[in-house]
Parts: structure tokens; sequence; C-alpha cells
């Protein structure tokens, strides 16, 4: 995920949260930490950033427009005893969008899986409580980790091996860990589900996501996996977006006006998207077209907009994902998306 873009204001005398500082940085020996400790008496400090590779510029960003007022009023032009005796220029400055901050603009965040429009997609509310939620948590802190890149992980009943996105079924790691029992029979009398009287859920692989540190677009591999997977969000929220490409070796699909067609200049694909907000104890199901059919994936953000809310992410996001090793092939109904079929 790259640095945030800053530039001048459009019109003369429009002010900003953001603050342009010159005669600052790191190659007049001010680390970002310096300069937050003076910055930081004004207001809340979202980050600070290098303007430019020079090292003698840098943006510090605040969460209210008031407090970078103050700033400016306050080190504009003036020795500053903490960091020095350096005097400071300092302007506003305002985030340029990137294509990428366009591009999902364009796409409306759904509350409910109605909303999305993709069949097989269901996503309930509260489905457990907030007690539920921090014994859960505590399970699962209890126990080691394996460290990925840029997340962590836990796997039970069988291991998922990312370098081959599929599981070794005659390697079984044991029984699904009690504590998550009450949920498994809770999935299995849940209304807003067809279909999942008589499924033995027997994988199950917990993630925990730090700020900013999302998903890459993906479909559960077809051959691994059974139809339905279910994904339960807990501490942190986020959004979570679909994908249905429209070239390369996925079949076409006519979009919709009201689905946001991308184009991509770096692959030349294009792909249909739709987006749902996942709140903390929400309990999402992917079956079906969703399941099979769709990418989805989790945005590269600290912060969420959801269409006119902004959501910072949590200290971190824990998902339990529940799904049923497959035993024989695929059979599913879109062939153009399964790894067996294809």
């Amino acid at each position: 995920m790259g640095l945030p873009r800053f530039g001048r204001p459009k019109n003369d005398g429009e002010s900003s949260s953001n603050l342009f500082v010159a005669n600052c940085g790191p190659a007049v020996g001010l680390s970002d930490d310096d300069i937050a400790s003076v910055f930081c008496k004004f207001g809340e400090i979202k980050g600070v950033y290098a303007a430019d590779e020079s090292g003698t510029r840098v943006i510090v960003a605040f969460v209210e427009e008031g407090s970078a007022q103050a700033a400016l009023k306050e080190l504009h032009g003036r020795p500053c005893p903490q960091l020095g005796g350096r005097s400071f220029h300092i302007r506003y400055s305002v985030l340029q969008p990137t294509p990428q901050d366009q591009a999902n603009d364009l796409v409306p965040v759904s509350i409910t899986a109605a909303d999305v429009r993709i069949p097989g997609l269901y996503l309930v509310h509260d489905f457990i409580s907030a007690k539920e939620e921090e014994e859960l948590l505590q399970a699962v802190d209890c126990r080691p980790w394996n460290n990925l890149s840029k997340r962590r992980v836990q796997h039970y009943g069988y291991e998922f091996r990312y370098d081959i996105r599929n599981v070794n079924t005659r390697h079984c790691l044991g029984e699904l860990p009690p504590f998550v029992l009450p949920i498994l029979e809770r999935i299995s009398s849940c209304p807003a589900f067809k279909n999942v009287q008589n499924i033995v859920l027997d994988q199950l692989t917990v993630n925990e996501y730090p700020p900013g540190v999302g998903l890459s677009p993906h479909i559960d591999t077809h051959s691994a996996f059974e139809d339905l997977i279910f994904s339960l969000s807990l501490s942190g929220p986020c959004i979570m977006e679909f994908r249905q490409y429209e070239n390369g070796d996925w079949l076409p699909r006519v979009a919709s006006s009201a689905d946001a067609k991308i184009e991509n200049p770096e692959d030349h694909t294009s792909f249909i998207r739709r987006a749902i907000y996942l709140p903390p104890r929400s309990l999402l199901l992917l079956s079906g077209e969703a399941r099979y059919a769709w990418h989805h994936y989790i945005p590269h953000h600290k912060i969420d907009k959801v269409n006119d809310r902004v959501i910072r992410r949590a200290s971190r996001r824990v998902s339990f994902t529940f799904r049923k090793v497959r035993a024989g092939l695929c059979k599913c109904e879109f062939p153009q998306y399964c790894d067996f079929q294809r």
C-alpha cells in the first residue's frame, strides 16, 4: 500500500486538516516521532509523511481541521524550542485521490447481503454476543500462532497450504477445538441459512489482521472445499469486496448500471466490483455463485469508507473461517472458475 499523496489546495485561502511543513524532516535531523511530539499538542494526528524525496519537507495530517489551523497559527515562521529552535514554513495541503481511491468511490458499500445482489451470499449481524467474542479471542490467544508475511494464522482440522492453495486430506490435525462447538451448533440451526442442517464442518482457519492488512482477491479452491464457507468476524470491522473478472481465463459477464466496471491498465483486465461491510460479531456465508464464481478480497486500508461514514479499523481483526474439506471431485455449475473442471 503506497503512501498518501498531497498537493496544494485548488483555491487560495482554502484550509485543510493537513499541513505541508518545510525545513523539517530526517535530512535535518528530525524524526517522525520528533515532529509528532510537537504537533500532537494541537490535536490528534493521523500520520507524518514525507512530502517528497528531499527529506526536508513533511506532511502532518491531523484528524480535525481545527487542529491544523491552530498548529499553523502557532508554528508558522516561528522558532520551535522543542526542535532546536528551527523555524518552519507551513501551508495547508490536501489529499490527492489516487486512481485506486477514485475506483473505490465508484463502489457503494452495502450493509446487507441482499443489497450486494450476489446469489448465495448471506450476512447475519450479531451472530454472537460481545462476551462470546471475548471468550473466542482469549481461546485463540492462548494457542500458538503461525506467522505469515503480514498476518498470523492458526489451522484446525486440516492445515491449509498457501503454497498450493489446498489441503492434504491424508494429514488430519484432529477434531475442531471445543471452544467453537457452540458456534457450529448455532450455524446448523440458523434460519437464515439453507441446507446447513446436515453439514459437518471440519476445517477452521483463524486469521489475525493488523490494521491496514487485508487479503488479496481469490476464490477458495474448488477442489479443496465443499460449497458452504462461513466467516465469523471478531474484534475489528472491515469491508469485503467481491470481483468477477471479464477476460483472461474468466467467462465474460455483462455488468448492470449499478456495478462498477474497472479497467486495470497494468494487466488489461476488467472486472465487476461489489462490496459489503462486515461489522464485528457478524457471520458471512459464501455459497453457490458467491462461493464459486466471485473473488473475495479485503482492501489493505486502515480506514474504510462506508457510504458517508469513515470507519477506522481496530487494533486488529480476527476471522474464523469454517469449511468442509472436499472428499470427491468438484462438480459445480461454474466450470470456468473451477480448478478441476478447467
